[in-house]
């Protein structure tokens, strides 16, 4: 499971993060520069551990990214805070804040269970 969530989740980010680069992000997702670099460097090692990666390591990126973004959508509601303590310029849209709650539980739930050695 953590290598499918690894290969499609990276592939998916990859995609938002270029795009972002190069034109705005349909359905008022966030696109700032900063973002959308993170997109691509989750993304790249997201997939390079689905596609290539050992079970482990799909597990492991799983994890981490999926505390980063669950960590990174719930700051996003906090009003004050949504903008990454000045990090974005224009801050997280509702639906910026749902995508990375959803990235987050997936890649959690996509690693789960696996007993690393």
């Amino acid at each position: 499971m953590a290598k499918s969530y690894a290969k499609w989740g990276g592939i998916i980010l990859l995609v938002l993060g270029v795009i972002g680069l190069f034109t705005a992000l349909p359905l008022g997702l966030n696109s700032d520069l900063l973002e959308d670099l993170l997109h691509i460097v989750a993304g790249a090692l997201l997939t390079y551990a689905g596609m290539r990666g050992t079970d482990a390591q799909a597990v492991s990126w799983s994890r981490i990214f999926g505390i980063i973004f669950l960590i990174v959508g719930v700051v996003g509601f906090l009003g004050p805070l949504k903008n990454l303590f000045g990090l974005l310029p224009s801050g997280l849209s509702t639906l910026d804040n749902i995508v990375h709650l959803a990235y987050g539980v997936l890649g959690w739930w996509a690693a789960r269970g696996y007993k690393m050695a």
